[in-house]
């Protein structure tokens, strides 16, 4: 019932029942619970009886809250929503010293973020933390994430306990909670079938398909960063050669245009922007990167058939520059391009992105029955 709220809007108990397939008598019992916990309100003032509309049932849930975190490599993102899918807090947090986040700094900040939720009379019911990096199957423990230096690191517990232990945490792959986010509040809300590409240092996907991510047998589907199409001269991050974010990654694009890296990618890419609208060698640069972008988008795009390709981070911005470039390429390689050629979209979300897919995951569980409100 709150899934059809969310998605559908406000009904009368019968337009619920006539939703969801449940009875009506079951519908009341339903209300009468998600009211006390104030997930829902129902207009007492609208009139109801044999004759007259029903009362409408609105979902409310501004005290019912999700948090999202993101850990990048030179910044963390943080996003509070409430159950009717609101924003409380979004902010961003430049990372202190020349190195990636440390554990300490993200709790530092998800405390704090908490602590003042909480003080403020929200209900906490879960949170996730987005990283860029490999995702062990229990959604708590990061296996390997190299541009961060986080290896078989417990994450979750660590949140946990310094939550005080009453705020069950979760850890995701950045790419799956952008592409979360995107299919509920972004660009491709209108397709069941879309490839979520980050635009930061590194290079991950997220893969929906019919709706629900695709995270593969061990839950490490999406590192296509490391896939080896890239440069065979270029070293990754992950110490290897010829990876594909080497070659189309953030600092792999600020060395194309010959630019220093800024405070976040979105600040960087504004900045190369700037100097692309007024010098061409930067747009001929640009358009360099796009071909190698597309070479990637290609490869996957034959593998799993999406019909979106959302591309988000620093390469939203630079869209006009390299999608063309990448457009190219899709229509050249795609043994059925002309039957059917996925439509490459920029992220409408900005920098917050996987801190909000994080936030509706750690939602999930109310949405499913599976956690008390």
């Amino acid at each position: 019932m709150l899934r059809s709220l969310r998605s559908e809007g406000a009904a009368t108990r019968t337009e619920l029942a006539r939703r969801t397939g449940l009875a009506k008598a079951t519908i009341g019992t339903i209300v009468a619970e998600l009211g006390t916990g104030g997930a829902i309100s129902e207009d007492q003032s609208a009139p109801s009886g044999r004759g007259r509309p029903g009362r409408p049932v609105t979902l409310t849930g501004e005290s019912i809250i999700g948090l999202g975190f993101e850990v990048n490599v030179d910044y963390l993102a943080a996003v509070a929503l409430d159950l009717g899918g609101n924003d409380r807090i979004s902010t961003i947090r430049e990372v202190s010293g020349d190195g990636p986040p440390s554990v300490d700094e993200l709790i530092a900040l998800a405390t704090e973020i908490r602590d003042s939720l909480v003080a403020d009379g929200h209900s906490i019911v879960g949170a996730t933390v987005a990283v860029p990096g490999l995702v062990e199957h229990d959604n708590r423990t990061i296996a390997w994430a190299p541009n961060l230096g986080w290896d078989d690191v417990d994450l979750a517990t660590q949140l946990e306990t310094a939550f005080g232990e009453n705020c069950p945490t979760m850890v995701d792959n950045d790419a799956n909670c952008a592409a979360l986010a995107e299919a509920s509040h972004g660009v491709s809300t209108d397709v069941q079938n879309s490839l979520y590409i980050t635009g930061t240092v590194g290079i991950g996907a997220g893969i929906v398909h019919d709706g629900r991510l695709l995270r593969g047998g061990a839950g490490f589907a999406g590192e296509v960063g490391h896939m080896p199409i890239g440069d065979e001269s270029s070293v990754c991050g992950c110490g290897r050669t010829g990876c594909w974010e080497a070659s189309v990654g953030l600092r792999a694009m600020l060395r194309s245009v010959g630019m220093q890296e800024g405070e976040t990618p979105l600040s960087t890419a504004l900045a190369v922007a700037e100097r692309a609208s007024r010098e061409q060698p930067v747009r001929d640069a640009l358009a360099g990167l796009g071909t190698s972008l597309g070479i990637g988008l290609a490869t996957l795009a034959t593998v799993i058939d999406p019909s979106v390709i959302v591309l988000g981070g620093y390469f939203v911005p630079l869209g006009e520059y390299v999608v063309p470039a990448a457009n190219g390429v899709l229509e050249a390689r795609l043994p059925a391009a002309d039957k059917h050629l996925p439509e490459i979209r920029l992220s409408s979300l900005g920098i917050h992105a996987a801190a909000l897919g994080a936030a509706e995951g750690a939602l999930a569980g109310v949405y499913a029955g599976a956690v008390s409100i």
